[in-house]
Formats: C-alpha cells, sequence, structure tokens
C-alpha cells in the first residue's frame, strides 16, 4: 500500500493508536486471541475509530513474514521524520536539550532499541543521517516499544554539517570512541548536549568525529573489546541523566 507502514507488536500498536503521531488506516487483529492486553488494543481502536479486521494468525505471518506481529498489526500512514531544519525549534524549545546522534547504525533492532532507551532517559531528539542508516522501519519501531511514536526522531542530509550548527547553538558534543584517552565518568555531561555513538566496528566516520568537542570511552573491566551500540548508548544516557539530575 503506497504511502503506508505496517507497525506490528503490541507495544508498538498500542503506541500507534494511543499517540496517533499519524494515522491509523486498519487495524489486524488474531482472531484467536482473547486476552487483557487484545482488549486493551481493540479499546484503544474503538476510541480513535479505527477499523478492525478479525483474522487468523496465518494471515498475519503473511502480512509480516518472518516478524513477530504477537497477533497485531496496524496499517497507518507512513510517518514523516524531522529534518535538520526542524532542529533549532526542537534544540530551543528544550532549554539544555539531551541529544542522541547516532552515525551509521544499520540495523533497525540496534535502532529501534536506542530508541527505547532514549525514551527512558528523556532524549529531546535522536538524530541520524539520511543515507547509509536504518530508518523507521517496522521492525525499528516494534522494538522502540511505543518510543517511535514519543522521541522526536531527525533524519539529516549532512551529519558533520549538523554538529557544525548545533555546536554554533551552544551544543557540547561528546563523542565515544575506544581509543579515547578520557573516561566517560569523568566527563562533564551536564548542560546543552550532543551524545554521539558510531556504528560497531566502524565506529564514527572520521568527518564525524573531527567535530566532537570531546571524545570519552565506556571503562571495561571484562575481555570483551566493545560493546553493542544500543547497549553502549544505554551506558552513555543514564551517565548524562544522573549528572543532569544531580
Amino acid at each position: 500500500m503506497a504511502g503506508s507502514q505496517q507497525v506490528f507488536g503490541l507495544h508498538a500498536v498500542l503506541a500507534a493508536l494511543r499517540r496517533r503521531p499519524v494515522p491509523v488506516q486498519t487495524l489486524w487483529v488474531d482472531a484467536g486471541r482473547r486476552d487483557a492486553r487484545i482488549r486493551e488494543i481493540l479499546e484503544a481502536a474503538r476510541n480513535a475509530r479505527v477499523p478492525v479486521e478479525r483474522v487468523d494468525g496465518e494471515a498475519l505471518d503473511r502480512l509480516c513474514p518472518g516478524e513477530r506481529h504477537q497477533g497485531v498489526v496496524a496499517v497507518c500512514e507512513a510517518p514523516e521524520p524531522a529534518t535538520e531544519a526542524d532542529l533549532p525549534d526542537l534544540v530551543a524549545r528544550a532549554g539544555s536539550p539531551l541529544l542522541l546522534v547516532l552515525d551509521g547504525v544499520t540495523d533497525p533492532h540496534n535502532l529501534g532499541a536506542c530508541l527505547r532507551t532514549a525514551d527512558a532517559a528523556g532524549v529531546t531528539a535522536v538524530i541520524v543521517p539520511r543515507d547509509r542508516a536504518a530508518g523507521l522501519t517496522p521492525v525499528a519501531r516494534k522494538v522502540a516499544s511505543g518510543a517511535a511514536e514519543s522521541v522526536p526522531f531527525v533524519q539529516v542530509t549532512n551529519l558533520a554539517r549538523t554538529l557544525d550548527q548545533l555546536k554554533e547553538a551552544g551544543v557540547w558534543v561528546v563523542g565515544t570512541s575506544d581509543d579515547a584517552p578520557q573516561d566517560l565518568y569523568q566527563a562533564d555531561l551536564k548542560g546543552p548536549l550532543a551524545l554521539v555513538l558510531g556504528a560497531e566496528g566502524q565506529g564514527m566516520r572520521r568527518l564525524t568525529r573531527e567535530r566532537c568537542d570531546l571524545l570519552v570511552h565506556i571503562p571495561m573491566q571484562g575481555t570483551v573489546e566493545s560493546l553493542n551500540v544500543s547497549v553502549a548508548t544505554g551506558v552513555c544516557l543514564f551517565e548524562a541523566m544522573r549528572q543532569r539530575r544531580g
């Protein structure tokens, strides 16, 4: 369906129905499920005046091949991500913004997990490059468990230029790198802040790295060399939240 996107999974569908950043056109529900979670989703659909189709589980499997839909699939208008033109207003309204910048994260599961953590940490917006990076796919939205509907998602055409603009607006840009000399827990993460994390293996691109005001590393005690980007995001964001609350 042109201009539409499937959203599946209990949390993601319920968030789409309740928050409705984009209209839900149709809800498909497994006819064999009658549990409390499904009743909650059906009530949200009635409140939003969304038509419901009761189908068998195999029909949902065909709609979402290879994915765990959990018995619900919503067909929504495909969301339009924010752009660099929207960033100045987001930063100004936040006062002291906390921004998450993901450079080259291509796995939608990782993006969804980062969005979920960003929501929990009170992030102002998640910023990603438009090219060679994951977008708000159905998989990312399911893994985000509703956070894709609550955290502004900004796709920019030139990430290095966007970081320059953030710095001009008074935002301190802190990047993560395994070879950084400074420990994350030694860094001052209070005030307007953009935390930059790169893709696993490759890390940040050179131009992104050069735009950072400070590079930090997460101290590691064991034998593994690095963390999954979504785990590293959680460590960094919650350290920033701890400092900012204190």
